[in-house]
């Protein structure tokens, strides 16, 4: 890692250069994180492809053959570069890159604590992983999954869905071909400049949200789910039911790394909380799915029960107090605690 980014600002202004004509996601973000720290903040923003223009900037992104945290540069078109974050195998975009070398600086300004702070290299890993890898791969054409295996399973898609990404979003902020254009060269790429700006500002305000989401509701909530997991065992003697006794937090990564690192038991089935932190709140119950991202459960609640309300369920389960379940069979619902986890271990034994 290059030394901290207070210590290489010293040009005063700051200019960033990136390239002209069509923009992509990864310079978008990247130009947007810089401007995020005081030293970028009043930045001035030069886009061209010319050489010359180029090596009067502090900082350049996206463009000119080299990669080079001591000079700032920070290109991957290089036929040679193949630069990773830590621990992953995705090939940095100029987003990445950035966010390498500038990402803790960004976090620990969010949270105020120092660089060097546990929660910082916490969040700076998990928002690679969940915001810019994507990007990076978007930008280097890298699919999700091996399109020879998908090819050797005879996978299909079942819809489009191009449209549905960052990448798309941005792309769409282009200049149409056909859409009128100043015919003063500088017009024109003032023109182009405004929509680059636009795209950086949509591209920000994702990874802000991003970025807040892991500083203020999902780090604070793993001490909570930690507890929680802590204390399965007084629900079912087999750890797999988790109650949370207050409102609702973000725990699926949380108890998945938990569940990890314990290596062992059945894992976790259902998890029971509060819809609002009030004492008379009904109660859900949610069926763990078998990984993040995954709409599978690990094991749903009883098929029979699905698509079922109130006094029918009531009467279907022989537990008073239902709300309903899920036709999917991945949540439901109950007036109280006790009615929810009666549903829960009802439901292991079916």
């Amino acid at each position: 890692m290059a030394e901290s980014s207070a210590k290489r600002l010293k040009t005063n202004p700051i200019s960033i250069g990136t390239h002209n004509g069509h923009f992509h996601a990864d310079e978008a973000l990247a130009v947007y994180m810089l401007r995020m720290l005081p030293a970028y903040e009043s930045s001035q923003l030069i886009r061209t492809r010319d050489p010359a223009r180029l090596e009067t900037c502090h900082t350049v992104v996206d463009v000119g053959g080299e990669y080079n945290p001591a000079t700032n540069r920070y290109d991957h078109h290089q036929r040679t570069f193949n630069t990773t974050f830590p621990n992953r195998p995705t090939k940095l975009s100029s987003a990445g890159l950035v966010y390498m070398h500038f990402g803790k600086a960004i976090i620990a300004q969010r949270l105020g604590v120092s660089e060097d702070a546990e929660e910082v290299n916490i969040i700076f890993e998990k928002v690679y992983e969940n915001f810019i890898e994507p990007v990076d791969a978007n930008d280097n054409g890298i699919s999700v999954y091996d399109p020879q295996g998908i090819a050797n399973a005879g996978l299909e898609k079942r819809f489009r869905d191009g449209a549905f990404s960052l990448g798309a979003m941005v792309s769409r902020l282009n200049p149409n071909w056909n859409d009128p254009a100043p015919s003063d060269p500088e017009e024109a790429q003032q023109v182009e400049d405004e929509k680059f700006l636009v795209a950086s500002a949509r591209m920000g305000e994702e990874f802000t949200r991003d970025l807040d989401y892991y500083t203020k509701a999902w780090l604070p909530a793993r001490d909570i789910v930690n507890k929680a997991y802590a204390l399965r065992l007084e629900h079912d003697p087999k750890g797999r039911v988790m109650v949370f006794d207050g409102l609702s937090v973000p725990w699926k990564d949380h108890l998945y790394t938990l569940e990890e690192k314990s290596k062992g038991g059945e894992g976790v089935l259902y998890v029971l909380y509060p819809e609002k932190p009030d004492p008379g709140a009904k109660w859900r119950i949610q069926a763990v799915p078998v990984s993040k991202d995954s709409f599978e459960s690990r094991k749903p609640l009883p098929e029979a029960w699905r698509g079922i309300r109130d006094d029918k369920l009531d009467e279907l389960t022989g537990i008073s107090g239902c709300v309903f379940v899920h036709a999917a069979g991945f949540i439901g619902g109950n007036k109280t605690f006790e009615g929810a986890k009666a549903m829960a271990l009802k439901a292991l034994e079916l």
